[in-house]
């Protein structure tokens, strides 16, 4: 397939940040994001920080569920209740019993919400890897230890856009092209796409590399609605995490600082993987659908 006409090969929405999300045939794009996205968040009950396994000691437990939304999500109504499955194959739905349940899980007391609050904040843990984040953004003197291995910079950050659950770009896609850059670099570690979360997965063949970087600042039609690619992704701990049958391993994020860093304006140079963009134009993209 030729680069220039890239396909949508899969469309994704996750009802519940930081949980296992649904494989969609089609996604209605708003200028929030994907309608569903991220519609829902665990929150501590005590202080309201927001849930995300990018601090995976404390929240990491959530990438070991998925959740379901039980109706369609609506543009202008409430988003539907969802289904959360758990590790051991208990299915809850929204309400007191799953609070309690995702409490007894992560050992503090949480709710499911659909109500961001102005200034709420999510907790993120960077590792030291090399090339991973700008020059002194890792604080060696925070440097903790996790499974054998230096941790550094526990750190909270606030939600973009701040009337949502996402943490920075309100739509997130990856080429194939970039998955196969990927495991050619290291054909070893265990690069899957649950460990990326995009709401596209763009099929591009194999080449050329990191296709995504080269779209940086272009609007392009996906179905009828018109998406402007806004910056690379910078990659997380929350890369590496096990869920489901994928194990943790820490040298698909290592790979990525190693083969593509990319130089975002007023941010400095990140490992990057896949891209952000802004909705233009509202509309609705269909797997089979071109970018053009």
């Amino acid at each position: 397939m030729s680069p220039s006409t890239p396909r949508v090969r899969s469309l994704h929405r996750f009802p519940v940040k930081s949980m296992q999300g649904q494989e969609v045939e089609s996604l209605a794009l708003l200028p929030g994001g994907a309608l569903g996205d991220r519609a829902y968040a665990v929150v501590d009950t005590a202080d309201g920080t927001v849930a995300s396994a990018k601090y995976p000691r404390k929240w990491g437990a959530l990438l070991g569920c998925s959740a379901a939304f039980l109706g369609e999500p609506t543009p202008d109504g409430p988003p539907p209740p969802v289904a959360v499955t758990f590790a051991d194959g208990r299915v809850l739905e929204s309400g007191a019993e799953l609070d309690a349940a995702l409490s007894e899980l992560l050992g503090r007391a949480v709710a499911l919400s659909a109500d961001p609050v102005a200034g709420a904040e999510f907790e993120e843990q960077w590792p030291v890897i090399e090339g991973l984040a700008p020059q002194g953004f890792i604080d060696d003197t925070t440097v903790e230890h996790s499974d054998g291995e230096a941790v550094s910079r526990i750190a909270t950050a606030g939600l973009t856009p701040s009337d949502s659950f996402l943490d920075l770009g309100v739509l997130h896609l990856m080429t194939t092209s970039t998955l196969a850059a990927l495991r050619a670099a290291a054909p070893d570690a265990t690069f899957a796409l649950r460990r990326y979360r995009p709401n596209l997965l763009l099929d591009t063949g194999e080449e050329p590399e990191f296709l995504e970087d080269e779209w940086v600042g272009r609007t392009l039609a996906a179905g009828d609605a018109r998406i402007t690619v806004t910056m690379p992704t910078m990659r997380c701990v929350m890369t590496t995490l096990a869920q489901g049958d994928l194990p943790q391993d820490r040298d698909t994020l290592r790979t990525i600082a190693r083969v593509n860093r990319r130089t975002i304006p007023g941010m400095g140079t990140w490992a990057c993987a896949g891209a952000y963009a802004d909705v233009a134009e509202s509309g609705t993209v269909r797997v089979g659908d071109t970018l053009a």
